[in-house]
């Protein structure tokens, strides 16, 4: 009789999966090299995830998960008296943040696999909802519902290209000086609105 699988486990495997694919990378994705890493046998992997496909979906929904942890962690994301601008500086300092900074490269990554139909059907659900949002905390501030819409499609699109040049060029200066711009016209959307 197999062994039951334990949920908190199998999180904690995910998560160290996703820790070591932040230093490696995901294209190399496989499973004895991945259980190599982590000092573990296939069998541990395999009895969680039946192949690589199964951990590769399994990785993207821990991503997801993660990801919207994330964005509700941003400090005052839920009050309507915090600027939109305020809230995308403080993401930008988590996500660029020594401790983080791999894990961006990673969700970078699957952003570019993504684009580049690399992941078949199996897209992140947090690169969609991701806009979705970001337009509540918008409509919350006054916004019509479809401008929050693409207002959030902006300011994500924008965002990330941003992070996308610092990461690849380094020059922190220049990007967080388009990062200031981006802020204040997110602001002036929502000036002097309220719900």
């Amino acid at each position: 009789m197999a062994r039951p699988r334990d949920p908190h486990r199998r999180t904690q495997i995910l998560d160290a999966v996703l820790d070591h694919l932040a230093e490696t990378g995901l294209s190399g994705l496989s499973i004895r090299p991945v259980a190599q890493a982590l000092g573990q046998s296939t069998r541990v992997l395999t009895h969680h995830f039946a192949d690589k496909e199964a951990l590769l979906a399994a990785l993207l929904k821990r991503l997801d998960e993660i990801q919207h942890e994330q964005l509700r962690a941003t400090e005052g994301w839920d009050d309507t008296g915090r600027g939109i601008g305020a809230i995308v500086r403080d993401s930008w300092r988590r996500h660029l943040a020594p401790e983080n900074i791999a894990h961006t490269r990673l969700v970078h990554e699957i952003e570019g696999l993504a684009a580049a139909g690399r992941l078949g059907d199996r897209v992140p659900s947090f690169l969609a909802a991701r806009a979705e949002f970001v337009a509540g905390a918008l409509v919350a501030r006054g916004l019509d519902p479809e401008d929050a819409r693409v207002s959030a499609t902006f300011l994500n699109g924008a965002y990330s290209g941003l992070q996308a040049d610092f990461l690849t060029t380094g020059d922190r200066e220049r990007a967080e000086a388009a990062l200031d711009r981006l802020c204040a016209l997110a602001d002036s959307w929502t000036a002097g609105r309220t719900r």
